[in-house]
């Protein structure tokens, strides 16, 4: 309950203004709001001038984006441009390269079959007999032939090592093309995204942790470096491939050149070779028709003698029957007339001359002995020739035929 105190002041009146402090007052509400709109007036005209800055300036920064944007774009497909034509260049000349390669491989594969026949002649050849075994110009353009077979294979080894090297680089070189221009690709398609943003994109939204600044970022220098040096070594690789492709060629055409002279020296030695052994042979045959006409002979002299010898052996009995019976004469009668001289004389004559148609004889047999180891000695080198004849003429000549040195 309230005190009849307070009750009291309550309802005392409040006290009571002067007009002046009325006037005063109102004064004052005036001199306020006037200051108050002034204020708010300022504040309207600076916000408008601040709105159309604001308006021109991000208007001008967005258009200078769009014209950085658009900068980039032809930068990147410039660059593209360049690694594009470099990985076309490299991607030609490699697939040239690998034709080379193929050619390579032909051409050693080809060193095959004429490096057997070569040896296979070389072995042949020690099958010749007796004084034919001999070392001669044959012999020695087949060595040669041989050795050069060898190197040449070991050159084409080598070069299509070279070659495979290079195929490898080649395509090490496409590669870093290629993943170059994916991330060119990428990149263009994220700026011509970005080109073609507005302010009125339908679902397009602000992030703050789009704004990083560190980190991974690569510098344009870098940038443009990275690509140059891609396509630089691209270039390297390239005319290195084309000096390589420049060196097979001249390789190819110089060993199968090489080749085929020895392969002419060869087979000009052997035909000599042949003509030299038919000659000697041909003497040799000449010289048995000659020895076989003087054994026919003297078979011939050898029969008369026999005949001779035979035909004495009557007169040397009549002869010896007429002194035996001579011998039987009695007494004064023995007497050593001239007849008994003559037959005497007969006696020892006919003894004589068969004595020197044996020596004769045996002359003529030891001479025939000759003759007939003369007649052999000829057939077995006649032999010999034939062999060696048969060797060269028919097995090698015959297995170099099938040898055809190709240029590839």
């Amino acid at each position: 309950k309230s005190s009849p105190n307070s009750m009291a002041r309550l309802l005392q009146a409040p006290p009571k203004f002067h007009p002046s402090e009325w006037d005063l007052a109102n004064q004052m509400q005036r001199a306020s709001t006037e200051s108050q709109k002034c204020r708010s007036e300022r504040t309207v005209a600076e916000s408008q001038r601040l709105l159309d800055e604001i308006e021109k300036t991000t208007q001008k920064t967005q258009s200078d984006v769009n014209k950085k944007i658009e900068q980039r774009q032809k930068e990147i497909k410039f660059w593209k441009q360049e690694l594009d034509n470099k990985l076309e260049q490299i991607v030609q000349e490699t697939e040239v390269l690998l034709t080379f390669k193929t050619r390579l491989e032909k051409s050693l594969e080809s060193c095959k079959e004429p490096l057997m026949i070569a040896q296979k002649c070389l072995l042949n050849r020690q099958r010749r007999t007796g004084i034919d075994l001999v070392h001669d110009e044959v012999e020695q353009e087949l060595v040669k032939e041989v050795e050069l077979l060898q190197e040449v294979i070991a050159l084409l080894g080598r070069t299509l090592e070279q070659t495979n090297e290079q195929i490898r680089l080649n395509r090490s070189e496409k590669y870093s093309l290629e993943m170059d221009l994916k991330d060119k690709f990428t990149a263009l398609m994220i700026d011509d995204y970005c080109a073609n943003l507005t302010n009125n994109t339908p679902n397009i939204s602000s992030c703050d942790s789009a704004m990083k600044t560190e980190g991974n970022f690569v510098s344009p220098e870098d940038w443009v470096d990275f690509s140059n040096v891609n396509v630089e070594k691209a270039e390297k690789q390239r005319s290195n491939s084309l000096a390589l492709r420049a060196l097979i060629d001249s390789i190819l055409s110089q060993t199968a050149s090489d080749l085929r002279k020895q392969r002419e020296a060869v087979n000009t030695a052997l035909a000599n070779r042949v003509q030299e052994v038919k000659a000697a042979k041909h003497k040799l045959e000449t010289l048995l028709a000659e020895v076989l006409d003087e054994t026919a002979s003297q078979e011939k002299n050898i029969a008369a003698l026999r005949k001779a010898i035979a035909d004495k052996e009557g007169p040397a009995k009549v002869a010896h029957t007429r002194l035996e019976a001579r011998n039987r004469r009695p007494n004064v009668e023995l007497c050593y007339d001239p007849v008994q001289h003559r037959l005497t004389r007969e006696v020892q004559e006919i003894t004589q001359n068969v004595q020197r148609l044996q020596d004769t004889l045996a002359e003529a047999e030891t001479v025939l002995k000759g003759l007939s180891r003369r007649q052999l000695s000829l057939e077995e080198e006649i032999q010999v020739k034939e062999n060696s004849l048969y060797i060269d003429e028919v097995l090698c000549m015959q297995m170099r035929e099938s040898v055809c040195i190709n240029n590839f």
